[in-house]
């Protein structure tokens, strides 16, 4: 394993308040290095899942939009209990750390970027992470309307979130198994189902992270939010076990966006009834 580096992670749980634990991992899953008080497991836990999730987000980069610069920035995962922050540390690295639920984000965001910094002499630069799968090509000369309900049912409750909000490009609602229920109009059934077996492991492996955040009873989880150079893609609860999966372009207004997207997951109950029985509207 290369050089123990937890001695440098100290300086964002000494220096932020709320700052639970940081964990420094390789792009395989390997840990280089954690701060004091999590144990080996944990931390090969929290490893695991973090590279995991970061290989999926790569699958995920056109669902935001399309554009040449599709490099990932940040992955960030809220629990009922805290936060959990992932950022690239150079070539093949990569720095989690957890916090409170009222921690500073700024705060605890100017740590990690600058403790990546302090890590330049120990680790090379950041990976540029571009989609370059056929199937995450843009639809072709095809018209939105023409392509309208081919990821199953068209929900219109998900259409009038996403055109309230200027930037907001797309929304694909999951059952609990991880199958499509129903989507904005205008996503075809190739993205929806790409993007929902990428959700579906983005979502498990965001789960496994809760006892990063803190050990309490009854903790939930309740959205994964992943930031592209070029877009954002925004994975929320949709309760029965169901999630919401949502993009939007860079510059939307994202709190807007996520309100309304909150606001309309009371709606989707009908549409989660076992797969063939799904009601429409």
């Amino acid at each position: 394993m290369s050089t123990d580096l937890s001695w440098m992670l100290d300086d964002i749980v000494d220096n932020v308040p709320k700052a639970r634990h940081a964990v420094l991992l390789s792009a395989d899953g390997l840990p280089r290095g954690a701060t004091d008080g999590m144990s080996r497991k944990d931390v090969r836990t929290i490893s695991a899942a973090m590279a995991g999730m970061q290989s999926l987000s790569r699958a995920t980069s056109h669902f935001a939009g399309p554009g040449e610069d599709r490099q990932w920035n940040q992955t960030i995962i809220e629990f009922s209990h805290g936060w959990i922050f992932l950022i690239g540390a150079g070539q093949g690295a990569y720095l989690a750390a957890a916090a409170e639920p009222d921690v500073d984000m700024q705060q605890i965001s100017f740590r990690m970027h600058r403790l990546v910094a302090r890590l330049g002499n120990n680790l090379t630069s950041l990976p540029r992470v571009d989609a370059q799968d056929p199937a995450e090509r843009p639809e072709r000369g095809e018209d939105r309307q023409e392509a309208a309900g081919r990821a199953g049912v068209a929900i219109t409750d998900l259409d009038e979130a996403v055109a309230e909000v200027q930037g907001a490009r797309h929304a694909v609602l999951l059952g609990a198994d991880g199958l499509p229920r129903g989507a904005t109009t205008g996503m075809n059934q190739d993205l929806a189902d790409t993007i929902s077996a990428a959700m579906t492991g983005i979502h498990a492996y965001s789960r496994a992270t809760s006892q990063f955040a803190g050990a309490h009873e009854g903790t939930q989880w309740r959205q994964t939010v992943i930031e592209f150079q070029h877009g954002w893609i925004f994975l929320i609860s949709a309760g029965r076990g169901a999630f919401l999966a949502a993009a939007a372009e860079h510059d939307a207004d994202i709190e807007e966006f996520t309100t309304r997207l909150h606001q309309v997951v009371p709606r989707l109950d009908a549409y989660l009834a076992p797969r063939g029985m799904v009601s429409s509207k």
